[in-house]
């Protein structure tokens, strides 16, 4: 997990919620923070976390990053792919 944590960078963090991501968008960290989940995406996840991602901040652009990340949490389904932290 080292290497991966070394090549991914800071996308958009609230309160609850935390985004990051490699710089060729081939993989994200979705962490909700108050659970202690982390999702890890890669291959079609990340591709269609990307296009999920993207359609929210167009369709609501002024939510802050809680609110977006906890919309794709919640309603986009990525909790259930999402793993304990220290699992």
């Amino acid at each position: 997990m080292s290497e991966n944590q070394a090549s991914v960078s800071l996308i958009a963090e609230g309160k609850d919620y935390e985004l990051l991501g490699t710089a060729d968008q081939a993989s994200f960290i979705l962490r909700s923070k108050a659970d202690f989940y982390t999702a890890h995406l890669q291959g079609e996840d990340a591709a269609r976390f990307q296009a999920d991602y993207h359609a929210i901040q167009l369709q609501y652009p002024n939510w802050k990053p809680d609110q977006t990340l906890a919309q794709l949490w919640d309603q986009g389904g990525y909790s259930w792919l999402a793993a304990q932290d220290g699992e």
